[in-house]
């Protein structure tokens, strides 16, 4: 692409004479909405905080990211990254690596002991707090943020909800997972494990609470019926996944089958195998491109050996037989029966079928709608009963982590809004940061850089981490890979660019004016801004 540097200047150039006359139209500086941030269900300011690891500022990246997400090495480990999904490098070589570098931050501030902000001045509101997993604890740290006392409360013995019993060690480590709760309980949380709340509204009024945020999750297994001479061969994924967390597994012989095409049914194959299955074998009833797992999880599967039968469905399982019967997709892409039959070995039938949440908390609760098995809410996050807040699985939603901390922290802030009779201000959405608005001629091409894998041969019979993390080198690389969608980052082009020396700098991190007395409103600025930071507006008469 050619680039207008080259310019005969004329006497409109000159400062001694103004050209401001001449516009019909004036560029002024914007900032707009990198996709990436408005991509993130935790709400993450994810272009500030890279702006910050870009310079090697890591506690300063780190300490912008916590103010969003106070748990950024897990996420780093376990959210699928719609952000890079949107994240308009995509379309010049590939997506900046930013779920790795979260991971690289949340890391250092672990080695490194940094702490989260403290808990805010005392308000004297008490909030119970149901669920003890990514939804709960980011309401959790929001609250005591905002100084209302919580009290946290589960029915597992411990803390971390599906994180801990749903996500196997091999995803998520668990000192990783341990050490950022730990930062969070650490803020001054009341705690209760092992404990049921069986009436919100009873539990409610006893305890004196201002507020309740409801975050059981969804960790009931869906069951469906099979024929199966020997019940006892046949467990839902959600309680296999959990008794392994429980480092009680139960014993499922050597060759499984996982039936069931969602991340969990993966996890739960992927799991057998480093538990002894010579055999993993996922069925599914669909095709691989209306699969519900993420294609990572896939990749991840062929590479450890566990093998997908596609178009399948399990019709029954005796004496050591799975019978499959074969399906077709009809023109809607649902699947159809077609009659044909096969066998396969097997000696244990895992259900990966869908989760459900025990709501029976709710029975009592009149005001509290509940359809199609999960609780109906505002934007604030309140279900109908006043003081009832809920979010994560039990609302109508994408069931994965990242949505679930989104919600504990938009839960948070309406909860404060609620005990303080006052309403959650509306935040100024600036316009999308679209990739036509870049001039992409400014960026090298920089390749994304890979993270390691653990080898195959030590996958089998081990739950070390598969993948690994970046180097300080590699980190600080991926950051600048970052193309400031929509915000300027001060590289000095519309400076050094303008014909009639217009724009004004006005010193580190405060970025520019123009002197409109001079400029001409050529526009040469717009266009070879990379950012797409300024944009040109008709003059008022």
């Amino acid at each position: 692409m050619e680039r207008p540097f080259a310019i005969t200047l004329d006497v409109g150039s000159s400062r001694s004479n103004h050209t401001g006359s001449w516009r019909v139209e004036r560029p002024v500086y914007v900032d707009r909405l990198p996709p990436c941030n408005n991509a993130c269900p935790a709400g993450e300011n994810i272009q500030g905080w890279l702006y910050e690891a870009e310079s090697g500022n890591y506690e300063g990246a780190w300490r912008k990211l916590v103010e969003e997400n106070p748990l950024p090495a897990i996420m780093g480990r376990i959210c699928f990254h719609p952000c890079e999904t949107a994240c308009n490098r995509v379309q010049v070589d590939e997506a900046v690596g930013i779920n790795a570098v979260e991971r690289f931050l949340g890391d250092i501030a672990i080695e490194k002991g940094w702490t989260i902000p403290e808990a805010g001045v005392d308000t004297g509101k008490r909030i119970l707090v149901v669920g003890a997993g990514p939804a709960g604890l980011s309401a959790t740290y929001h609250l005591r943020r905002l100084g209302h006392q919580v009290r946290l409360v589960d029915s597992s013995a411990q803390l971390g909800g599906m994180m801990r019993y749903g996500i196997p060690a091999y995803r998520l480590p668990r000192a990783i997972l341990d050490a950022e709760i730990a930062r969070i309980i650490a803020m001054g949380v009341e705690v209760e494990l092992n404990y049921v709340v069986h009436d919100i509204d009873k539990e409610r009024k006893a305890g004196g609470f201002d507020a309740v945020f409801l975050a059981v999750g969804a960790q009931l297994g869906r069951r469906v019926s099979i024929p199966a001479g020997d019940s006892s061969r046949v467990i839902d994924a959600v309680s296999f996944l959990h008794q392994v967390a429980d480092d009680d597994p139960p014993l499922l012989g050597r060759r499984v089958v996982v039936y069931g095409g969602g991340d969990t049914a993966f996890d739960a194959a992927r799991t057998a195998k480093r538990l002894g299955a010579t055999e993993a074998v996922i069925v599914y009833r669909r095709n691989r491109e209306r699969m519900g797992a993420h294609s990572v999880e896939l990749e991840q599967a062929e590479v450890e050996g566990i093998t997908v039968r596609w178009l399948s469905t399990v019709n029954r399982f005796e004496s050591e037989q799975m019978v499959l019967e074969k399906m077709r997709l009809n023109a809607e892409g649902f699947p159809e029966p077609t009659g044909e039959y096969e066998e396969l070995d097997a000696d244990a039938l895992v259900l990966a079928l869908g989760q459900d949440t025990d709501l029976s908390l709710l029975d009592q609760a009149k005001d509290v709608v509940v359809r199609n098995g999960v609780v109906e809410v505002e934007a604030t996050m309140m279900t109908g009963e006043n003081g009832v807040f809920a979010g994560g699985d039990v609302v109508p939603t994408d069931r994965t982590a990242t949505i679930a901390v989104g919600h504990g922290k938009r839960a948070a802030f309406g909860i404060d809004a609620y005990v303080n009779g006052r309403d959650v201000p509306e935040k100024v959405r600036h316009d999308l940061a679209t990739f036509e608005r870049l001039n992409t001629w400014y960026y090298a091409d920089a390749p994304r850089t890979k993270r390691p894998e653990l080898e195959r041969i030590r996958r089998q019979g081990t739950f070390d981490e598969v993948i690994g993390g970046l180097t300080e080198e590699n980190a600080l690389f991926e950051a600048r890979r970052c193309l400031s969608c929509g915000n300027c980052f001060e590289c000095d082009n519309c400076f050094g660019v303008c014909p009639d020396n217009a724009v004004i700098k006005l010193g580190p991190s405060q970025r520019y004016q123009f002197d409109y007395d001079f400029c001409k409103g050529c526009g040469i600025c717009v266009k070879e801004c990379p950012c797409g930071a300024i944009e040109m507006v008709p003059e008022k008469i």
